[in-house]
């Protein structure tokens, strides 16, 4: 994520078309993301597929910023934020997602990633000095962490009645998101609590860089060059994580940020899952359980609720917690 404040919003007033576009293209294009990801590593390692989305995505991010003319270089201690910010987010907090998808439905884990914002309020919640939901998002923090259980329950069921191997490793996978999305809320919140001075569009490029510099570095150590199927399929889907996914989605959200209240825009938290199970559905043909669709709606309504919420401090909750999920992500 890269938290961007409302207050940065522009008094501009854009077309409701290039709204609209703007919208759909965050809406389904991060939605999207995680069919690609479930094409891509059947045939890619996950840190080849995440690495060679995030060093490409880097190159063109960076290369865009200085033919525009923003500063690339922040300074030495900036730059060593952004490195471990990006190690933080787009390398922990998505190397394991991608690799998660070899076990789990695309649809699944994208439900799994949503409680990512209701991570980011209860590490606010905690903090000294953080920002604290009122009663309306301590709701929905329960519903959320409810939902997740109702997510979970067939595979845990099927681990420890039938000793499946597949429920298991399920299990593990959907662990390691956890994992990945506890990750990726730190670095979020560690993000706006530094407030660094760079453009976000810069941040994003370096913050690529290091994550894909780290998952290169994660594919040799374990060797796994030799697992790489180049082809049409595994070009195509890094080939659309970095255009649509980094490059198109991110910038829609970043002139959405500047132009429409920060609130709506924390809606792509509970459209992204809704769009990634039904491409699943229609695409590679998944299916979720009926315990799984119960989960997807109070996960969805836990977010809702989460985003909407004002904080103690009278700000709105999505003020803190929208940002773009690389998710890819």
């Amino acid at each position: 994520m890269y938290p961007v404040s409302s207050s940065s919003t522009s008094t501009a007033h854009p077309a409701r078309f290039a709204i609209l576009v703007a919208f759909g293209s965050v809406y389904l294009c991060w939605g999207a993301t995680y069919t690609a990801m479930s094409i891509g590593v059947r045939l890619l390692p996950a840190p080849i597929l995440a690495g060679t989305r995030m060093l490409a995505g880097a190159a063109i991010m960076l290369s865009f910023c200085a033919l525009s003319g923003k500063p690339l270089w922040p300074g030495p201690r900036t730059m060593g934020w952004l490195a471990l910010l990006g190690a933080m987010m787009l390398f922990a907090g998505n190397v394991g997602l991608v690799w998660s998808e070899t076990w789990l439905p695309s649809g699944l884990a994208a439900l799994i990633v949503a409680v990512i914002p209701l991570y980011v309020a209860t590490i606010e919640g905690l903090l000294p000095g953080g920002e604290r939901l009122r009663a309306r998002g301590v709701i929905g923090l329960g519903l959320g962490f409810l939902a997740l259980l109702a997510l979970l329950w067939p595979s845990f069921h099927a681990a420890v009645d039938a000793h499946s191997h597949l429920g298991a490793m399920q299990l593990v996978a959907a662990a390691v998101v956890l994992l990945g999305g506890a990750s990726w809320a730190f670095g979020s919140v560690m993000f706006r609590r530094l407030r660094l001075p760079v453009h976000p569009l810069v941040a994003a490029g370096w913050e690529m860089l290091a994550a894909g510099l780290c998952n290169l570095l994660l594919a040799t150590s374990l060797w796994q060059w030799p697992y790489a199927h180049w082809n049409l399929r595994s070009v195509g889907a890094v080939g659309y994580l970095v255009l649509f996914g980094s490059l198109l989605g991110f910038s829609c959200y970043i002139w959405l940020i500047h132009h429409v209240p920060v609130s709506r825009v924390a809606t792509y938290a509970y459209v992204n899952p809704v769009v990634a199970v039904i491409l699943g559905a229609v695409v590679l043909g998944e299916h979720l359980r009926p315990t799984e669709y119960a989960g997807m709606f109070a996960v969805l309504g836990a977010v809702a609720l989460v985003t909407s919420s004002e904080m103690q401090s009278g700000r709105k909750a999505a003020e803190i917690e929208a940002g773009p999920v690389e998710r890819e992500a």
